[in-house]
């Protein structure tokens, strides 16, 4: 029976049909369900939402939705926080003072819990009514609300911007407030959307601390110096900076500092700089490291030109102090407190930009351009720091190392670069290193190598080269003179005294035309001994004689006192002639040395006037050497030292004609090096107007000095008359290379 029975379930079909009579829905259920979600809300408002099952209202809110009652419960929603939001109000602008703020925190902090309780339970309308309907979300709805009937309330909106403002007005007068309340009202506002917090409150506040830093400003310069506006701006950024960082958004605080930036720095930023007494020239002359770094930091903010500014007066400083520096007749007197001071005045801003405008190079670049354009004003510049350079190798400095010349010697290269006639420079420099190798007179010869290497690597191996000579010819005479006083200990010649020759190659050392003079006996058989050996030695050769830069050393007897005197060749000369005679007119002393006019009258100047050196008199007494003189052996000449140099008097006139000498020679060196720069050119380019060609010689030779555009322009002439280069025949200012 059971087995038929399966096997007649499974041959029956079956069917279900619904009913005939469909469900139908209660009339009222959207009314008495929305009822009961109404009275939910408003319980949840009143903060007595213990007592609520969010169970049954999430389903009464989900079955609302299910039932196609969407629109009727959103709407609802938003009507009940409506009348909710319109009471809050009420009670929020009952409130006065800071009590006020009180309330508003209080009855926001409640909005804002509710709002979550109300969204938790309409869940599911936001995830799908809400999202089909493109509606606001249930917890924006309730932000929304609360801005459109609470915030933008038209007292309450006015009353909470004045609120606040009073109270930053009252911190910023000193005074201590509750930041707390503030911190809560502009969070609040950021919460409502980042336009309610520019709007309501942010654009006020910027404008009226703009309209506050203002009037502070006009009362900080009418009543402080420089560095105590300073100050003031420095703590009051300082200020709002933390009063972003306390109570208001972060977005808020570059804002505020370009407010304070604008009011307290850039409007002022003329006024400081050059405030009389105390702006940034007092503090550049004062070494005020500190209020330069703060002048530094603020004028840092201001973007379109604050350091701009304080660069200019700087430099305009910098150049003013140097020009009156250089152009000090007192200080020209002496050319190594010339180039002392200089370097004094380096160190001082080299020490202003490291400490006070905290290394920037932008500064020490302008501070370079102001060196540069003071140096350049003194045409003797390039002979001063060769005579300071020469000063330090050949004396050093009292009580210091050589690492301590070093620095300085590093310090004067600093000098050096700001030249732009550094071709005179290696003219003067050879001179003086001549005079220093030749006498011997140096504070090392690791100094000199190392002076060399610092020129060699600021100017290239081209400007040393002769200089490096100049050593070499140095060693070379002493292994010559070692060799020529053996072959005479060989031939068993003697020659009576102790004769030192240095042998220098022609065009590397500053050396003049050979003067004239009659040397003595002994000197001259020296002379001819010495001269015949190195002819032999090196065949093809000629040797000519600069008496003008030997020195000698004699000995001699005043009285019962004797002295070793070290003076010049030509000195040496005249005093040998003492051996005969106790008293020589000039025309005497003349005619037996021969010594050019010039040369014999500053070596018995100093001969003879040179007071506590004066071993011979003249008749009559007087400062100046003339032809009608007379001279005697000073018998009476007495000295402490036993060894006394005597140096040669530099008169003032062949000082000058030395000088002018010395230009025209590095005007005529710079001839050819102008030439060959246009040759190059030209060669590269083929085809150049006039001013193009100027440009390009200026920019090629400026490492060594800046040629005049006058003298260009000759020496393109000159390039024409010998056809290295031909003027185009459509336009007379172009030139075109001949190969």
């Amino acid at each position: 029976m059971a087995g038929r029975g399966h096997g007649l379930g499974r041959g029956l079909g079956l069917k279900i049909e619904p009913f005939k009579h469909p469900i139908t829905m209660d009339p009222n259920y959207a009314d008495k369900t929305w009822k009961i979600l109404e009275d939910a809300i408003h319980e949840i408002h009143n903060q007595n939402a213990s007592g609520l099952s969010f169970e049954e209202l999430y389903r009464n809110a989900y079955n609302m939705v299910l039932h196609k009652y969407g629109d009727r419960l959103y709407n609802g929603v938003a009507a009940a926080l409506t009348r909710q939001l319109q009471a809050v109000a009420a009670r929020v602008e009952a409130a006065q003072g800071e009590s006020f703020l009180k309330e508003l925190k209080a009855r926001w902090d409640d909005h804002i819990k509710s709002t979550q309780m109300i969204r938790d339970i309409l869940m599911y309308m936001d995830r799908t009514y809400v999202t089909q309907q493109h509606k606001t979300p249930v917890f924006q709805l309730g932000l929304d609300l609360w801005r459109d009937h609470v915030v933008h309330h038209p007292v309450i909106q006015q009353r909470m911007l004045s609120t606040l403002s009073d109270l930053i007005a009252k911190e910023r007068a000193g005074e201590v407030i509750e930041r707390s309340l503030i911190r809560a009202t502009t969070q609040m506002l950021v919460d409502l959307g980042p336009s309610v917090y520019e709007a309501d409150f942010e654009r006020p506040f910027l404008a009226a601390a703009a309209d506050f830093y203002a009037k502070e400003a006009q009362a900080f310069i009418a009543s402080c110096d420089c560095p105590q506006y300073l100050r003031k701006a420095e703590r009051r950024l300082s200020e709002e900076v933390d009063r972003v960082k306390l109570y208001l958004d972060a977005s808020t605080e570059a804002k505020i500092t370009a407010v304070v930036e604008n009011e307290l720095v850039r409007e002022q930023m003329r006024a400081l700089v050059e405030m009389e007494g105390s702006g940034l020239v007092a503090m550049l002359r004062g070494d005020r490291f500190d209020d330069l770094a703060r002048m530094y930091a603020l004028l840092r903010r201001v973007a379109d030109g604050g350091l701009a500014l304080m660069r200019q007066v700087m430099g305009d400083h910098v150049k003013e102090t140097g020009r009156q520096l250089v152009n000090d007749p007192e200080r020209q007197k002496d050319p190594i407190s010339w180039v002392s001071r200089l370097l004094e005045e380096r160190d001082k801003y080299e020490a202003v930009v490291a400490r006070g405008l905290n290394d920037d190079k932008t500064f020490r670049n302008a501070l370079n351009q102001a060196f540069e354009a003071f140096v350049n004003l003194s045409p003797r510049a390039p002979e001063y720091i060769s005579l300071f350079i020469d000063d330090r190798l050949r004396k050093g400095l009292k009580g210091a190392s050589d690492a301590d010349v070093e620095a300085v010697l590093d310090k004067t290269m600093a000098l050096f670069r700001y030249l732009q006639e550094k071709d005179v420079f290696e003219k003067y420099y050879k001179q003086h290193l001549a005079k220093r190798l030749l006498s011997g007179r140096t504070v090392s010869d690791d100094a000199e190598r190392g002076m060399l290497v610092k020129l060699k690597t600021e100017c290239g191996y081209q400007f040393t080269s002769k200089l490096e000579s100049m050593f070499t010819d140095i060693r070379t005479s002493r292994d010559t003179l070692a060799d020529f006083r053996s072959r005479l200990a060989t031939k068993g010649t003697d020659l009576g005294l102790d004769l030192t020759v240095q042998v220098l190659t022609t065009g590397s050392w500053p050396t003049q035309g050979a003067a004239k003079c009659a040397l003595p006996a002994e000197m001259e058989r020296c002379c001819e001994e010495f001269r015949d050996y190195y002819l032999n030695a090196h065949s093809g050769r000629r040797l000519t004689w600069q008496l003008n830069m030997g020195t000698a050393d004699l000995r001699a007897q005043f009285g019962s006192r004797r002295h070793e005197l070290t003076v010049s060749t030509y000195q040496a000369v005249i005093l040998l002639l003492f051996n005969e005679a106790d008293s020589l007119s000039y025309k005497e002393i003349s005619a037996a040395t021969e010594i050019p006019t010039s040369d014999l009258k500053r070596s018995l100047q100093s001969l003879a006037c040179a007071k506590g050196k004066n071993v011979l008199t003249k008749t009559p007494m007087s400062k100046e050497v003339d032809e009608g003189d007379a001279f005697a052996f000073n018998d009476k000449f007495s000295a402490k030292l036993f060894k006394i140099k005597i140096g040669t008097v530099s008169a003032s006139k062949e000082g000058e004609a030395e000088k002018n000498e010395t230009r025209h020679k590095v005007e005529e060196d710079r001839k050819p090096q102008i030439e060959a720069a246009i040759v190059r050119i030209m060669k590269s380019r083929k085809t150049l107007d006039h001013n193009a060609i100027i440009t390009e010689v200026t920019r090629q030779l400026q490492p060594r000095f800046v040629p005049n555009p006058a003298v260009i322009k000759k020496r393109i002439e000159s390039l024409i008359e010998r056809e290295f280069l031909e003027r185009d025949p459509n336009d007379r200012k172009t030139y075109r290379y001949l190969a």
